[in-house]
Formats: structure tokens, C-alpha cells, sequence
């Protein structure tokens, strides 16, 4: 009897497990949804500025369902669109990225790469992002010069360890950025300063939200940081959150907006539209794309 009932026992879990993974492969990776938060950074009296924030879009050839989507998110009518990278997962990714981007790219925007933008995944033991220091493995080189060579023709600001002023819902809006600290590409130095009291707003931006360089960012008085990489955690534990940021993030901050410690900046971290396509799963994580208004303090 007490056999029967192990083995009864382990069937269930494994059905149970079975229907999980199902559950997370064909059904929430995706679930794409876009989040909304206001974000008091403005002066008083001013009018609202939206920011569309993409991320981690790991492009796949013949991802139609995914491009599709981003595409209609022209439709919420941003001002300003700035993508934190991670746009490839396959060499031959581009004309997807830029099916899911085209509505998008006549619209002021800004970009930084992150590691997945250079070289492509390569199989790994999910279980390593929860280690700490564990080795980082790249696998083939993208065509990261020429998806820079679309975004740049069309307008859009190369923030790559770069500062600039773009314009944007009538305003004037300093940001600077730099290359994915993941792969230690950042030099946030070269472009350090105090903020411009000239622009209405300023921004910083980053694929993999170091420590490092948040907070030189928030200590030269940008507002508004924003980030990708986490994958808000991919896979999440319901009513704790994420397990692994894969960087020194806080699980606590693995995705949405927050207060980033000391500072008076907000930082605001997106869970990304993709995963690896090694691992195609996402649980308690649904993928995502972030429309941040604007609003007065």
C-alpha cells in the first residue's frame, strides 16, 4: 500500500511538473504584456513625456507573433523610445528586429547593446545563472555593426559609453549610456559629469544594471535610470519573486521601477520581451515592454 501510494505520489508530481513546463514554454513566454508607471521626475506644471522601454528582445527568425506585437506598440503614442539590447539570438535576427522596430524607428529613440547584440547564446545548464561567479560563454558573432548601422540611419542615438541630447515631446533630454557592463564594454568614466542644468530631463541608460554604473549615473544627478538583462528573473517563484538577477542587482529589483538607494533617482528595470533560446521558458515572468509617463514631482 505504502508503495501504491509513492508511486502514486511521484506520477502526480511528475504530471504536475510535466503541465508546468508546458505552461511556461507555450503559454506565458508568450503572454507579452506592456506595463504602465508614472514616474515623478518632471518640474511642476509640466506636461507628461511617455518613454517606451523595450529589452531583451532575443530575436528569432520567424518570431512573427513577437514582432508583430512590438510593432503595434507604436499605438501608445510614445515620445520617446529607448531600447537597453539584447535585440539578437541568431545571425541572421535583423530583419525580425527591424519588422518588430520599423513603426517605431521614425520616433525619436536612443539604444545600448548588450551582450547578446555581439555574440549569440550558447547551450548552458540554467541552474549556472545561480551562481555567482560563474564562467561567461559566447557563442557565435553577430551582426551587431550593421543592426547599429539601421538604428543610427534612422535616427535614433547611439549610447554606447556616449552622451548626447536628444528632443523629444518638445523637450530637451540629456542621456547617457554606456556599453553592456556584462561583458566589462562600460566606460561610464568617459562620459561622467554632472547633468546639464540646459535639458529638461536627463536619463541613463544601461543593458546590464551594474552597480557600478547606476551609481555614477545617480551620483551625477540623472532622474531616470533605465535597464534590461534581468529577464525580470525568467523564471520566478509565485508570492517571492526572482531567484537570480545575473548581475549584483537585488532580486528585489529584478524588474519594475524603484528608488535607486542614496539617491534621488528612479530606476526602472524591464523584464524583456525574450529569453534564451535555450530556454525557452518563462514562469510568474510574463515578457514585457514598459511605457513610463512622465509626470511633475
Amino acid at each position: 500500500m505504502r508503495k501504491r501510494s509513492l508511486i502514486s505520489a511521484a506520477a502526480t508530481l511528475t504530471a504536475l511538473g510535466g503541465a508546468t513546463l508546458a505552461y511556461a514554454a507555450l503559454v506565458e513566454r508568450n503572454m507579452f504584456t506592456l506595463r504602465r508607471f508614472d514616474v515623478p521626475v518632471l518640474e511642476p506644471d509640466a506636461e507628461p513625456l511617455r518613454i517606451l522601454h523595450l529589452s531583451d528582445l532575443h530575436m528569432m527568425p520567424g518570431q512573427r507573433r513577437k514582432q508583430e506585437w512590438v510593432a503595434a506598440l507604436a499605438g501608445a503614442d510614445p515620445d520617446l523610445v529607448v531600447v537597453t539590447g539584447d535585440n539578437m539570438a541568431d545571425p541572421d535576427a535583423i530583419p525580425g528586429v527591424l519588422r518588430a522596430l520599423d513603426p517605431l524607428l521614425g520616433l525619436p529613440g536612443a539604444f545600448v547593446f548588450g551582450s547578446n547584440d555581439y555574440r549569440g547564446p550558447v547551450w548552458k545548464n540554467p541552474l549556472q545563472y545561480l551562481l555567482p561567479d560563474r564562467e561567461y560563454v559566447q557563442g557565435v558573432d553577430l551582426p551587431a555593426e550593421d543592426l547599429r548601422a539601421c538604428f543610427v540611419d534612422a535616427g535614433w542615438a547611439d549610447l554606447n559609453n556616449a552622451r548626447t541630447v536628444v528632443k523629444a515631446g518638445g523637450r530637451s533630454i540629456e542621456m547617457a549610456g554606456v556599453d553592456d557592463p556584462h561583458i566589462e564594454r562600460d566606460d561610464y568614466p568617459s562620459v561622467a559629469g554632472p547633468i546639464s542644468n540646459g535639458a529638461d530631463l536627463h536619463l541613463g541608460v544601461t543593458h546590464t544594471p551594474a552597480k557600478r554604473v547606476l551609481d555614477g549615473m545617480a551620483a551625477d544627478g540623472f532622474a531616470l535610470l533605465l535597464a534590461g538583462h534581468t529577464h525580470g528573473g525568467q523564471v520566478c517563484v509565485p508570492g517571492y519573486g526572482a531567484l537570480t538577477t545575473n548581475c549584483d542587482l537585488p532580486t528585489s529589483m529584478a524588474k519594475g521601477l524603484h528608488r535607486w538607494p542614496g539617491s534621488d533617482a528612479f530606476l526602472h528595470v524591464s523584464a524583456g520581451l525574450g529569453t534564451h533560446p535555450t530556454a525557452p521558458i518563462r514562469f510568474a515572468c510574463r515578457p514585457e515592454a514598459s511605457l513610463l509617463t512622465l509626470i511633475p514631482r
